[in-house]
């Protein structure tokens, strides 16, 4: 079995910004350890450095035993990617080697049937026998069954780009547990899983004997799989030993204890500054207090020089304003709405104050009902592809009602018309229903989102949760009374998440959210079920199918 051992990492940004410094702590054999920490801290950054994808500036990482990583842009890859390429990218670097080797002389084959060629081939398929090819093709058999239902033969050349996010999710996940890795680094594995796929994750997770480092901000997948959890904050990690259901009211007490160790310091500094003047006066007036005075100086120097007690972090203060406004009663009516190729036709009535969940597996058209409520609904016969998508093939009608402005929160991928375009230059220019402002007052709305540092940043360049807070603050100032969230807190770090539930009991208007967040989902008044069969059911508790 392995082991990740961490020993006084630190890494700092271009900008000179230092991530996080002196940071040391060890996942022992066999633990699932959860690193959780606010947006841009630095998780991501953390991984990639365990991994060698970046290097330290000062500090080590050890892992022991044999690495699998699943990367966090897994789940949203739209290139030629196919899917053995991806297989064989997640084994280890022997076998990726020895695959493009293959890949290679294929390819000249093609072009040239000479002996040289055929010669380089022939010695690829010895090396690929070498190092376990043909082994790790059994493996990615079972690997490509258990996750698309389909046998290795008939998937491998198949397009990673038609996979859902969650058949690439599962693709990966697949492989690596039933890789001969001994340490997973997992960077937010539950995202673009339905609820069915993150409980099996919980399963297999329980089950592994691997030794975990993973990423997540799903409250109820942190619950049932930490054995122990790492923080990132305030610039350093500090870890509880214990669950996540205990992890409040452990940082709770450490926030405590950090407050009395720093006030006693300041205290003893304070009582050491004092003596060191009183005996300076006195060393004035008296040749025999020379000493004494150069000693305390001393003490004091070196009492300095170790410093206060580990930095307090700051506390987080996200605060979202959706104000909303009244709208009339019925504020989204559907009659004999039908998805093309998604849901049977069905009827709803959304009113004014509503929140509404919509669940349901994957593919199963919650995104489409959503793009097509944002576009104005059914009367609306053009969608804007860059904001919107392409327009959502329908029958029936969808309507919204007197005075309903929606506003729509797409999953973080889906907004190509905001990708290269600066938080304050996409704030400056104003959008649809949403004015311009001036620099000052764009700062202003982006530090209560904690978002000021990143004012000239491009909107692409932000972390997965950095962008969905943009996102959320977009919808404040358009001024929407119908929120449309598309998987709102898959990328919001705790505090932001719980800030966005806060906001949403305030808001004076009607939500309609996609979610898997099974925590998130609590807050809502009804269920609406799409059935991965196509009927589309109301339901007064959360039905998750399975």
């Amino acid at each position: 079995m392995g082991f990740i051992e961490v020993s006084d990492l630190q890494y700092g940004m271009a900008d000179g910004r230092v991530l996080f410094q002196e940071a040391s702590f060890k996942v022992g054999e066999g633990e699932k350890a959860a690193l959780i920490g606010a947006n841009g801290t630095g998780k991501t950054t953390l991984l990639r450095l365990a991994v060698g994808e970046l290097a330290a500036q000062a500090g080590t990482v050890r892992i022991t035993g044999g690495l699998g990583v699943m990367p966090q842009f897994i789940g949203s890859i739209r290139d030629s990617t196919s899917v053995v390429e991806f297989l064989a990218s997640l084994t280890s670097k022997e076998v990726e080697e020895a695959f493009s080797r293959i890949e290679k002389t294929e390819l000249e084959l093609l072009e040239s049937d000479d002996e040289p060629t055929q010669m380089a081939y022939a010695e690829a398929l010895s090396d690929w026998a070498e190092v376990g090819g043909y082994d790790a093709e059994v493996e990615w058999d079972r690997v490509t069954s258990a996750a698309l239902g389909l046998p290795f033969d008939k998937a491998k050349y198949r397009r990673l780009s038609t996979l859902s996010g969650g058949e690439q999710k599962k693709l990966a996940l697949e492989a690596l547990f039933r890789s001969k890795a001994h340490v997973l680094l997992l960077d937010e594995p539950d995202n673009y899983l339905d609820v069915p796929g993150k409980r099996w994750l919980e399963r297999m997770m329980a089950a592994s004997r691997k030794t975990i480092l993973y990423v997540s901000h799903d409250r109820e997948l942190l619950s049932a799989t930490a054995t122990r959890v790492v923080t990132l904050e305030a610039g350093t990690v500090w870890v509880h030993g214990g669950g996540f259901a205990t992890y409040d009211a452990a940082r709770a007490a450490r926030l405590e204890r950090l407050a009395e160790l720093h006030r006693r310091w300041t205290e003893e500094h304070q009582h050491l500054q004092e003596l060191v003047r009183t005996l300076q006066q006195q060393a004035k007036a008296s040749a025999s207090m020379s000493g004494k005075y150069h000693a305390l100086q001393t003490r004091l120097k070196r009492f300095e020089e170790l410093g206060p007690p580990p930095e307090r972090p700051v506390a987080q203060n996200v605060r979202m304003r959706l104000r909303g406004s009244r709208t009339g009663m019925r504020a989204v009516r559907c009659e004999s709405l039908e998805l093309t190729g998604l849901t049977r036709p069905f009827d709803t009535e959304i009113y004014f104050g509503e929140r509404v969940a919509v669940l349901g597996a994957n593919g199963s058209g919650k995104s489409h009902l959503l793009r097509l409520l944002a576009a104005g609904g059914s009367e609306q016969d053009l969608l804007d592809p860059t904001r919107h998508g392409a327009p959502v093939s329908h029958t029936g009608t969808a309507r919204l009602g007197a005075r309903v402005r929606p506003g729509w929160f797409a999953q973080t991928q889906s907004r190509p018309d905001l990708h290269d375009r600066t938080l304050v230059e996409i704030l400056g220019r104003g959008d649809g229903d949403r004015e311009g402002c001036d620099r000052g007052p764009a700062v202003s709305a982006l530090r209560r989102y904690e978002l000021q540092a990143h004012a000239d940043q491009t909107f692409g360049s932000l972390s997965g949760g950095q962008q969905a807070r943009f996102q959320i603050l977009l919808l404040e100032l358009q001024g929407s009374t119908l929120l449309l969230l598309d998987e709102p807190t898959d990328n919001l770090d705790l505090h932001s998440a719980e800030a966005l539930e806060i906001a949403l009991e305030r808001f004076e208007g009607t939500v309609v959210a996609v979610t898997h967040d099974r925590w998130f989902a609590k807050g809502f008044d009804r269920f609406l079920v799409l059935e991965a069969d196509g009927r589309v059911q109301e339901a007064t508790e959360p039905y998750w199918g399975e």
